[in-house]
């Protein structure tokens, strides 16, 4: 049996005759950037994440760095974030010519530590840029706490979060503004790069919209520097039609989730996620816990079962940012996820009978 990683092929029968009728349309009306698919993909996205308003972007990153400029954060500036996430998270920061300084990230979520926020804020210190990492949500209500006593803004990074929930409340409207990705694995994926901010606030909006077209109101009024971040027609349309079918999707994953830790429970070697009771985990990822990692994805390949590293090298370590000083230890947590942490196969078309494979395969693994 042949088990992949992801399988975006499964959901095509279901979607494919909506996103072509739509694509006809587009190409009917010759309107391909930010026209009515963008629109009606920015009201229906942000209220069904209760949030006043969303700004479709031309990708994720893009949406980090559109949060990060609407914040006003800029050149000695500092921006805390975990040390365990996409390079993407960290990116931004640079671009503006802020400083990410990163902080070691909680044992059993994975998610920043919230006990160590604080030992990290200086008086250059302008926000907290935590990720829903995997699908789960960070603990928000101790880091707007925190934010709030020393004046700082909330960024949230739910590139992998959509729809999911901290206590009853849909991450990206907690926060001062969050950013979002629709990359094509991602749980609510385009057919190509897209991206997006939410936020509550209109000043906020207004400047997001503004700075995504070269800085422009009207066209050819240029009134700041801006950027091309436009959204494609083409991508809406998918996420639009997508959307219709996103909370099905949400709770399959919900439930194949449930089955993979029903049938690794029990295995001591293997430590399943750890989905909070106050937070609704929407599995971007399913990501387990293995010493011998690299050995067992070793063997799954063998076996044909795809599974992934989300991340092999904390970013703190990356050469990237070698220019930061840090070294081996410095956030022994992330460290020790890089080591052993391994994504198995998850999406929401995923079968009983694949999930029992992976599990049975793993079981052989540890009794070799």
């Amino acid at each position: 049996m042949n088990v992949p990683f992801l399988d975006l092929k499964a959901q095509l029968p279901l979607i494919r005759s909506e996103i072509e009728e739509r694509f006809s349309r587009i190409i009917a009306n010759t309107a391909f950037v930010c026209g009515r698919e963008v629109k009606e993909f920015e009201e229906t996205f942000a209220d069904m994440h209760q949030a006043e308003h969303a700004v479709g972007l031309s990708s994720g990153t893009d949406g980090n760095h559109m949060a990060l400029v609407c914040s006003g954060i800029g050149a000695g500036d500092e921006v805390i974030l975990p040390a365990n996430t996409f390079i993407a998270t960290a990116e931004p920061i640079s671009y503006v010519g802020a400083t990410p300084v990163f902080v070691d990230v909680d044992e059993s979520t994975y998610n920043i530590d919230v006990d160590k926020i604080e030992e990290k804020i200086t008086p250059r210190t302008k926000a907290i840029n935590p990720v829903h990492l995997f699908g789960q949500p960070a603990d928000l209500d101790p880091i707007l706490e925190i934010a709030k006593k020393h004046n700082l803004l909330v960024i949230e990074d739910a590139a992998q979060a959509h729809f999911a929930e901290y206590k009853d409340k849909k991450v990206g409207g907690v926060g001062d503004l969050a950013s979002w990705s629709f990359y094509p694995g991602k749980n609510l994926g385009a057919w190509g790069e897209a991206g997006a901010i939410t936020t509550n606030n209109e000043e906020i909006h207004q400047r997001a919209k503004v700075l995504r077209d070269h800085g422009s109101a009207k066209k050819y009024y240029h009134d700041v520097i801006g950027f091309n971040y436009r959204m494609s027609e083409f991508q809406a349309a998918v996420l639009n039609v997508k959307m219709m079918h996103i909370q099905k999707w949400t709770e399959q994953r919900r439930a194949n989730a449930a089955l993979y830790d029903s049938r690794l429970e029990g295995i001591e070697q293997i430590k399943t996620p750890n989905a909070l009771d106050h937070v609704k985990h929407v599995y971007h990822l399913y990501v387990i816990r293995a010493a011998k990692r690299n050995d067992l994805q070793s063997y799954l390949k063998e076996n044909g079962i795809g599974a992934g590293m989300h991340y092999p090298i904390p970013l703190h370590l990356t050469e990237a940012y070698a220019y930061l000083g840090h070294k081996k230890g410095d956030f022994p947590v992330a460290e020790r996820l890089a080591d052993e942490i391994l994504s198995l196969p998850m999406y929401p078309e995923l079968s009983e009978e694949h999930i029992d494979y992976v599990c049975k395969k793993i079981e052989d693994f540890i009794t070799l």
